[in-house]
C-alpha cells in the first residue's frame, strides 16, 4: 500500500472514526492483499509510512470475500469483478485477509 493511500486511510479514519469505517482491497495477490490488510488493521509492517506503529484495528476485506460480494449488485459485481475472479486464488486470498482481520480488527 503506498503512502499517499496510507495518509488518505489515516485521514478518514481520523475524521469519520474506525468503528465507522471498513477497507475493501482488490489486491490480485494474497501475499499483497494480507500486507495492505495488516497495514490499515495493525500498522505499516515496514514501517514507511505514515500507519507506521498506527494499529488502526480496521475492518478490512477482499472484494471476493463474500461479506462484500453478497452486498454489490449481482450484473456490477459480474461485470466488474467476475473475470478477475476466474483468474486469481480466491481461496488464498480470503484466508489471507481473513487471518489478519480476526487477529488485528476491532470493528
Amino acid at each position: 500500500m503506498d503512502l499517499e493511500i496510507q495518509q488518505r486511510v489515516k485521514d478518514l479514519t481520523d475524521k469519520y472514526g474506525a468503528e465507522n469505517l471498513i477497507v475493501v482491497l482488490g489486491g490480485a495477490e494474497a501475499e499483497a492483499s494480507g500486507l495492505s490488510a495488516e497495514t490499515v488493521a495493525a500498522g505499516d509492517p515496514t514501517f514507511a509510512g505514515p500507519l507506521a506503529g498506527v494499529a488502526l484495528g480496521l475492518g478490512v476485506y477482499h472484494v471476493v470475500e463474500p461479506e462484500i460480494k453478497d452486498e454489490c449488485d449481482a450484473s456490477v459485481y459480474d461485470e466488474q469483478c467476475g473475470m478477475m475472479e476466474m483468474v486469481l486464488d480466491v481461496d488464498s486470498i480470503i484466508s489471507e485477509v481473513k487471518s489478519i482481520r480476526d487477529e488485528y480488527s476491532k470493528y
